[in-house]
């Protein structure tokens, strides 16, 4: 069987404690923090996050940049000329251009090293999405899955995902367009929360709204008990923008209802952070 690396780029969340012990690689991105252009390598340290968000908070403007094709065949290069193949998870294509990028350079790649491969996959999933994604394909690594095998593992996983957003700063979505101003400035002034998903396709989508945390928080843990597969990986992470006690309370009432879940939980990376903004509150899992 061939040896294989595990890769994600750091659009996705995951505890150190797993990066550790399963050697995860990370294909780095940057992301600036009002003039200030930085990148992000791996999982930040909380210091790092405080700085990023309460620098949000104090109006600085944060945004991200893409990978180039050329960029990933620099990533992705060294570990081939070892002798390893590659498994590379990646932000939703609904979200971002990373994939199509990676798949070109997979295909340029193919050409000076025939005998390894180059598996992009398209997590249709961010954050802690990506992470529950990463914990599985280590594990099936170290159980002796051939990279073949746990490609096709997580494809099959992968359209039973569930990832749900509680937003606090309705200006973010503003920003993107995914709100209008009038909207974000009603919203906030009822302190309406939005629920969002992403879809079957990789997208954001908003399928619900309520009025304030402790109503949202709630939203979160029944779409959690409507799609629960107890025959699932029973992995959950929780990711929270700078406001732990939310992702505390969330986690505090999933526990409440399904104590055998494995809950682990994460400050969000600046890369989604960028354009999310603080206090929002992810759920990930793997459901029905």
């Amino acid at each position: 069987m061939s040896k294989y690396v595990i890769l994600m780029d750091v659009s996705g969340d995951i505890e150190q404690a797993s990066v550790d012990k399963w050697d995860l690689k990370f294909i780095p991105m940057q992301y600036s923090l009002g003039d200030e252009m930085r990148t992000s390598n791996g999982p930040e340290s909380e210091d790092v996050l405080k700085l990023f968000y309460d620098g949000q908070r104090n109006g600085d403007l944060t945004k991200t940049s893409q990978i180039t094709p050329f960029q990933y065949e620099e990533y992705f290069e060294p570990y081939l000329k070892e002798g390893f193949s590659v498994l590379y998870l990646c932000l939703s294509s609904g979200l971002s251009s990373t994939y199509s990028a990676a798949c070109l350079a997979k295909e340029s790649l193919k050409e000076k090293y025939p005998e390894l491969d180059v598996y992009p996959i398209d997590t249709l999933a961010a954050t802690g999405g990506m992470g529950v994604l990463a914990e599985i394909a280590l594990r099936n690594r170290e159980k002796g899955l051939s990279i073949e095998e746990n490609r096709d593992d997580l494809l099959s996983l992968i359209p039973r995902q569930r990832n749900w957003f509680l937003v606090q700063d309705l200006k973010y979505l503003k920003r993107g367009g995914r709100i209008s101003a009038t909207t974000a400035v009603f919203g906030t002034m009822l302190n309406i929360k939005p629920i969002l998903k992403i879809d079957d396709q990789g997208k954001l989508t908003t399928i619900a709204k309520k009025r304030g945390n402790k109503m949202a928080v709630q939203a979160l843990v029944d779409y959690f008990k409507e799609y629960y597969d107890p025959t699932a990986p029973n992995i959950v992470y929780i990711c929270n923008a700078d406001c732990k006690d939310l992702g505390d309370l969330l986690a505090e009432k999933i526990l409440k209802e399904f104590p055998n879940v494995e809950i682990k939980q994460t400050t969000l990376s600046p890369i989604i952070g960028a354009h999310t903004g603080p206090g929002m509150l992810i759920l990930c899992h793997v459901g029905k």
